[in-house]
């Protein structure tokens, strides 16, 4: 049975531990995870990536700007957040 293509998710290398050849990856939904760094091509801190799966498995392809938007990505989640409550929201009863 074929694997339909998936979107593209992007994943910046956050810190690259060339003693365990484990990379720690930040992807757009804001996850972690650790990916083994030889299935990154020329993996490096910082390094970004476009991932797509597919019949052949997951390929994994460098994205030059990634890194730039995945930071802006994070800097506009940080603009839309609000700690801002409204007078309805103290529940606090007399």
């Amino acid at each position: 049975m074929a694997v339909p293509p998936s979107p593209t998710l992007l994943l910046v290398i956050d810190v690259l531990d060339e003693d365990t050849g484990l990379a720690d990856i930040e992807d757009e939904l804001g996850r972690t995870l650790v990916l083994p760094a030889a299935w990154l091509p020329g993996a490096r801190d910082g390094a970004a990536y476009h991932a797509r799966t597919g019949d052949s498995g997951i390929t994994f392809t460098p994205a030059p700007d990634g890194a730039r938007l995945l930071r802006e990505r994070s800097k506009q989640t940080l603009l839309d957040f609000s700690d801002e409550h409204s007078p309805d929201d103290d529940r606090s009863t007399p």
